[in-house]
């Protein structure tokens, strides 16, 4: 027969959690999960707004650069003219536009950095003190990463269902419960309609009709009108 203290121990080793114990575990994990899924969503709603302020900022600098110098960033020229204005004009690597008062760029060199106005756009910005970075950055280079690790562009052509000859700043890579918060944010939260219009795919700004619909389980490329 065992003793009093041998029985006691053993019913202590087969002794486990209590239900008190179980819940407070449980409401523990639960507070974490939500930090974590809160945290998260403060960090989306971040890369939001910072993309908003990217075009915003963009087509700000854009209108000021128009105040000052009466040219299109990006079509500005001849280089002798640029680097006249001394300071940051005379970094190496600055390109002049053909300064024929379009700034021109294909729906396919908008995130490449292909087009020599392109690349000029950014550059003029950044020696101009308009916008921050290096103006002697060239092809993809020049282009500002966003939010999301793509680039944001510039170009001119018929997309999304616009006339041509219409300069757009466009933002690719953006997934799709961003873009449909940030059209939200800058227009009518409409993909095919008002200045902020969207198009499926990473970098797909060609021409075409923009999406009818945000899909969140879609990147979008996110273009609207500069100026």
């Amino acid at each position: 027969m065992k003793s009093l203290p041998t029985r006691l121990s053993s019913r202590k080793a087969q002794s486990g959690f209590t239900l008190v114990e179980i819940a407070i575990v449980l409401v523990i994990i639960g507070l974490l999960l939500g930090g974590v899924l809160k945290g998260q969503e403060l960090i989306e709603n971040g890369r939001v707004k910072n993309a908003a302020n990217d075009m915003n900022g963009i087509s700000a600098a854009y209108n000021s650069y128009l105040d000052r110098y009466r040219k299109l960033p990006g079509d500005d020229g001849p280089i002798a003219t640029l680097t006249a204005r001394g300071g940051s004009w005379a970094t190496a690597g600055i390109t002049a536009g053909t300064n024929n008062g379009v700034v021109a760029i294909t729906a396919a060199q908008t995130f490449t950095g292909a087009a020599v106005e392109g690349t000029a756009f950014f550059q003029h910005l950044r020696a101009s003190g308009f916008i921050t970075g290096n103006p002697g950055d060239v092809g993809a280079n020049a282009l500002p990463v966003n939010a999301w690790g793509g680039r944001l562009g510039v170009t001119n052509v018929a997309v999304q269902g616009r006339p041509a000859a219409r300069l757009l700043t466009c933002l690719g890579s953006v997934p799709g419960k961003a873009a449909a918060a940030l059209d939200v944010q800058l227009d009518d939260g409409q993909p095919n309609n008002g200045t902020l219009r969207a198009t499926q795919g990473a970098n797909n700004a060609a021409p075409g009709a923009a999406a009818a619909a945000y899909n969140e389980a879609q990147s979008y490329t996110i273009c609207r009108d500069l100026g």
